[in-house]
């Protein structure tokens, strides 16, 4: 099968290219530069030149191809909501172009709008009003009965592994600025969590499955107390764990306080994807997660 996959050299893009190619599929990832293009090249696959802006570009890639992977998102927080929108038009332009051709496309979104106070399932919607900028599932949902198979891959809020850039680093770094290791409250609010290989893996095995259902839990650990982290950083860098108030994180304090406690039951039964990396606190244990 012919792939188009963007975010193909980031964190987890990257190794979903390398789980596509290993397996046998042709694969043609975005590239924003030569250096990305290049390095495209060298493990196998194809590379096209453009951002999530092209949007010709993009409709004209989605055309040729068998199957889309949609997994670029700019995560400088500083402007969420403008890259949230960036997002959403482009999944509508791969809409637009699979329109009719039950060709898959699959998008990523994450678990952060499902604070239910119980374990989020693959059966929970995220709302069309929800208040949450990024809005990927709701996009690609519009497209599941206009001749898309359209579905949405949530990834746990730690997708972790050595070379983490993502919400445990910035944990890392607050930690090691303000001299504590902090939870908020009695730290039980809890974060799944998934190793990045585990869920690179899990998009080729949706992709294989002829990506049936409309949404797919990437996650490993269903919920690990916030505390239970903050005390691996705090020992990690030998620093003290102290409660503090929501303000100490700043604009983090929503993600830091949350409880996204989720399930992937249903993915695991339903495609035989059994995650098989370490969990998250073993990682943290290990010296090179300090290293950045």
């Amino acid at each position: 099968m012919h792939v188009f996959v963007t975010g193909a050299t980031g964190w987890v893009g990257s190794v979903i290219v390398r789980e596509l190619l290993d397996a046998g599929h042709r694969v043609t990832g975005l590239a924003r530069s030569e250096e990305k293009a290049d390095a495209l090249r060298r493990a196998g696959a194809e590379a096209l030149l453009g951002t999530l802006d092209d949007h010709e570009t993009l409709a004209g890639a989605a055309s040729d191809v068998e199957a889309v992977i949609h997994t670029a998102f700019d995560h400088d927080f500083s402007k969420f909501v403008e890259n949230a929108r960036q997002d959403r038009r482009a999944i509508e332009t791969f809409g637009a172009a699979l329109e009719g051709s039950d060709k898959p496309l699959i998008v990523t979104s994450g678990l952060g709008a499902l604070s239910l106070g119980r374990p989020s399932t693959e059966k929970d919607e995220t709302p069309a009003d929800s208040s949450n900028p990024r809005q990927s599932e709701i996009a690609v949902r519009a497209f599941a009965d206009r001749g898309v198979r359209a579905s949405t891959i949530r990834l746990a809020p730690s997708v972790h592994g050595i070379g983490d850039h993502g919400f445990v680093p910035i944990l890392i770094r607050m930690a090691r600025e303000t001299g504590v290791s902090a939870y908020i409250g009695d730290g039980e609010n809890r974060w799944p969590a998934v190793h990045r290989l585990d869920a690179g893996r899990l998009y080729r095995v949706v992709l294989e499955h002829g990506a049936p259902k409309p949404i797919y839990h990437a996650v490993a650990e269903d919920g690990i107390a916030f505390r239970d982290i903050a005390e691996a950083i705090g020992r990690g860098l030998g620093v003290p764990v102290e409660p503090r108030e929501p303000d100490h994180f700043g604009w983090f304090a929503s993600f830091a306080g949350g409880d996204f406690s989720s399930s992937s039951r249903i993915t695991r039964d339903m495609l035989g994807w059994q995650p098989t990396g370490p969990s998250l606190l073993e990682d943290l244990a290990r010296p090179e997660y300090y290293n950045a």
